[in-house]
């Protein structure tokens, strides 16, 4: 498969899975975080499908196209694992991970640190859709929407 076709299928499984989890915490109140904003398009797609809602975006360093930037105070930059601690107990509703790297080194430690994060920047019932598994006991692992290849996006639950 070509990087673009790869990239397509990446990106259409993540649509669908926000489309899905916007479902999910529609009666669910806190705020939304954006682990890794990139050039925004996951966080104008979560602006649009979330009106209202605070969305609150981490990244390294800003990168985002002038439209997709979110506020001052809801943009987080500095390194994600030490900036998004800070925020632990704010009872999120949501915490979209896009973060992997397609390194494997990389992502080997992100997997380490990355769960018990959004463990803790959730609230019971909160989700946490992720582009890297991820291992925690107050994580339960839900289905996929279908059309969404296994193993492309994974979506938790908290539950305690």
């Amino acid at each position: 498969m070509s990087r673009l076709d790869s990239f397509i299928r990446r990106v259409s499984a993540q649509r669908d899975v926000l489309d899905h989890v916007c479902g999910l915490i529609a009666g669910l109140p806190g705020p939304v975080l954006e682990l890794g904003l990139g050039n925004g398009r996951t966080f104008d797609h979560l602006r649009e499908r979330l009106p209202g809602r605070r969305i609150v975006a981490f990244d390294r360093a800003l990168g985002a196209h002038r439209s997709s930037i979110p506020s001052e105070e809801d943009l987080v930059l500095g390194e994600i694992r030490e900036t998004a601690a800070r925020f632990a107990g704010i009872g999120a509703a949501l915490v979209h991970a896009d973060i992997e790297t397609n390194y494997a080194e990389v992502d080997a430690e992100t997997v380490l640190w990355l769960p018990p994060l959004a463990a803790g920047l959730l609230q019971p019932g909160g989700i946490v859709a992720s582009g890297l598994p991820l291992q925690h006991s107050a994580l339960r692992h839900l289905d996929l929407p279908a059309g969404v290849p296994s193993g492309r996006y994974f979506l938790y639950r908290r539950v305690a």
